[in-house]
């Protein structure tokens, strides 16, 4: 296979950002066979979870941005070498506090997704970017619904460790291939890391994501929770004025600013929200006891399997729509799938009694899955410099995760806030929590149709990258 092969690219790629989403979401529902196993508490075995969240949003970001500066395909290798060492140390791990270290080490590979995309921006024809975006945001989109899927089989079946050892393998051969065959992007942006405003962007995430993955625990009044939202309002504000004085700033702020840009953002909040509150408190609804007056008392194996016309619809769609983009555009298809998201959660507040019910929301919440993250990785990219490629879809990247942080705090005050005698949800908490995630997609529908029409453009080649680019002046 020749070194210049776009497709042995695009399966280093789409394996690479695959594993990395299938790592987000397998370990959620192997959390109380983690606890169990090394004799921990659930308050700190959450940090299995929440290291990873914090560890993904800071270097997304940084490392996307480092990739435009010193190369992506030398950034992407580092990464894959850092998902793997992070694989490896959890599989291996004795302790709840080494595993939460690996953790943070496998979270450097949300870097991932901005590089991959700035990957396909610079090496492949201007006629196969769309398709291949859209492809690899399909796979990414699945392998979050692999993860779901598969964690109950794999751990009964086998050990939780394995839901580690398995992607050490496959990753394993990803960096190989990836070393030998993906070509060296050959376009660069100027100047330097920002690292003032690389450790600001840290610290404000940290700051605004910490007390919403763990307000559950602390309570949301808690001085703890308020005092770290206070510090989070107050970093960003000092990081937005670092990085509008700096002359390499580590986000371009008049690319954020952009139309295309910020109502596109805008859309992967509103829409993260629901995404990931749907998959975080599905599975739990339906592994709860009848008895409860709702739910079907379904093993983890079997919410999985409940959850794979999710799995496959996002797949499919977010195929079918790379090629379908070209006719009828990114935009329709962002506001399509928020639309989709909406059906969903809408039909899920109606109807929850019957398992086909929860197969027919799971399908549909999967269709516009595949369709928004397709959408949005096609109209960032066409809407920035490619030098600015990396930065500009980690941050989009990241905004979708602290939409899915504040989706998911919501609805677990929503339905966690008011217990049964049992210790149970009452019905009406899920019920509340599927109507704001209505609200939450129907807003981002909203979001969606103020995108601006990008004018067809029918000059190919660098000449139309360009075009695309014009608006913005890269320092």
């Amino acid at each position: 296979m020749p070194r210049n092969s776009t497709r042995l690219t695009f399966a280093v790629l789409a394996t690479g950002a695959g594993v990395f989403s299938m790592l987000q979401s397998l370990v959620a529902p192997a959390l109380p066979t983690v606890q169990h196993a090394l004799h921990t508490s659930q308050s700190t075995a959450t940090w299995v979870m929440t290291a990873y969240l914090l560890s993904a949003s800071v270097f997304t970001p940084i490392l996307g941005r480092v990739g435009d500066l010193i190369g992506k395909k030398r950034t992407l290798v580092v990464v894959l070498l850092a998902v793997l060492a992070g694989c490896l140390l959890a599989a291996l791990a004795p302790n709840i506090g080494v595993l939460i270290i690996a953790r943070v080490v496998q979270g450097i590979g949300g870097a991932l997704f901005p590089l991959s995309f700035g990957i396909i921006r610079d090496e492949f024809t201007p006629a196969e970017v769309s398709r291949s975006i859209s492809n690899l945001s399909a796979v990414i989109a699945a392998g979050g619904g692999v993860g779901i899927v598969a964690a109950g089989p794999i751990v009964s079946a086998l050990d939780y460790k394995w839901l580690f050892w398995i992607p050490v393998a496959v990753v394993a051969v990803t960096v190989l291939i990836a070393a030998r065959y993906v070509p060296e992007s050959p376009k660069r942006a100027g100047g330097s890391v920002s690292w003032l405003g690389a450790g600001l962007l840290s610290a404000w995430l940290v700051a605004l994501l910490l007390p919403l993955s763990q307000a559950g625990q602390w309570g949301w009044g808690s001085a703890k929770v308020l005092g770290l939202f206070g510090v989070a309002v107050v970093l960003f504000a000092v990081w937005l004025g670092s990085e509008s004085r700096s002359a390499t700033p580590l986000i371009d702020l008049r690319v954020m600013r952009l139309p295309a840009v910020w109502t596109t953002n805008a859309a992967a909040l509103l829409f993260g929200a629901g995404m990931y509150a749907i998959w975080s408190f599905l599975p739990g609804f339906v592994q709860t006891s009848s008895s409860a007056g709702y739910g079907f008392g379904a093993t983890v194996t079997e919410s999985g399997l409940l959850m794979l016309p999710m799995l496959i619809a996002m797949f499919l769609s977010g195929v079918i729509g790379g090629r379908l983009e070209h006719r009828v555009g990114a935009k329709a298809q962002l506001t399509a799938g928020a639309a989709l998201g909406a059906l969903a959660c809408g039909f899920l507040t109606l109807w929850h009694d019957e398992q086909w019910q929860i197969g027919v929301v799971a399908g549909l919440f999967g269709l516009g899955i595949g369709l928004a993250f397709a959408s949005m990785a096609n109209l960032i990219v066409v809407s920035v410099p490619p030098e600015q490629t990396g930065a500009a879809t980690g941050m989009n990247a990241n905004i979708r995760t602290i939409g899915g942080s504040i989706g998911a705090a919501l609805t677990s005050v929503l339905v966690t806030g008011r217990l049964q005698p049992s210790g149970l949800p009452y019905a009406t908490g899920y019920t509340h929590a599927w109507a704001l995630l209505t609200f939450f997609c129907l807003t981002a529908v909203g979001a969606a149709l103020l995108v601006p029409v990008r004018r067809p453009n029918r000059v190919t080649g660098p000449v139309a990258e360009r075009s695309a680019a014009a608006p913005v002046r890269v320092r």
